[in-house]
């Protein structure tokens, strides 16, 4: 897909913005509208900004539903066709199955520790990056754990936005 300028997405209508934002975030069509009713965004950074706001408003059961929406590093379970992009842009669906088994096994404890799957920004990393992070990050405290995998949501929007608009950073 050719990237848009700014400006198109200003002038979209509501639903067909909603829908072209809807994989900024993972599998949240709802906070898709919540950023489109933000409009106009005028520039990309407004853009960044209004998903920011949005993320910023959530509710603590609504930052675990957006966070539990994430697929597993490294699963071969389906995801969103932007997650495999940055999987496997990573070289996690290629990975060996040793590493495959190891970050399976870390995910689990990630998971049973947080109630939500690791979340990374995974564009411009390799495979053998995840694991050491994961295994790092596991032994937050979970407040900070929960920012950190919030964090990393707004990264992968901001990484994503700079795939659908031109001139993004």
């Amino acid at each position: 897909m050719e990237a848009l300028e700014i400006d198109a997405i200003d002038a979209m209508s509501t639903d067909d913005a909603a829908l072209l934002l809807g994989d900024v975030l993972e599998d949240a069509p709802d906070l898709a509208r919540l950023v489109v009713d933000r409009r106009p965004f005028g520039s990309v950074d407004g853009l960044v900004a209004a998903f920011d706001a949005v993320l910023d408003g959530l509710d603590p059961e609504r930052a675990l539903v957006l966070l539990r929406a994430h697929p597993e590093l490294g699963s071969r379970a389906p995801m969103a066709a932007a997650s495999v992009d940055e999987q496997a842009s990573a070289g996690l669906t290629d990975a060996e199955e040793e590493l495959r088994t190891r970050l399976a096994t870390a995910n689990q404890a990630y998971r049973e520790r947080f109630g939500f799957p690791f979340v990374l920004a995974m564009r411009g990393r390799t495979a053998v990056e995840v694991l050491p992070e994961l295994e790092r990050r596991v032994a937050n405290d979970p407040d900070v754990e929960l920012a950190a995998a919030l964090a990393q949501v707004r990264e992968i929007a901001r990484l994503r936005i700079g795939l659908l608009v031109g001139g993004a950073p």
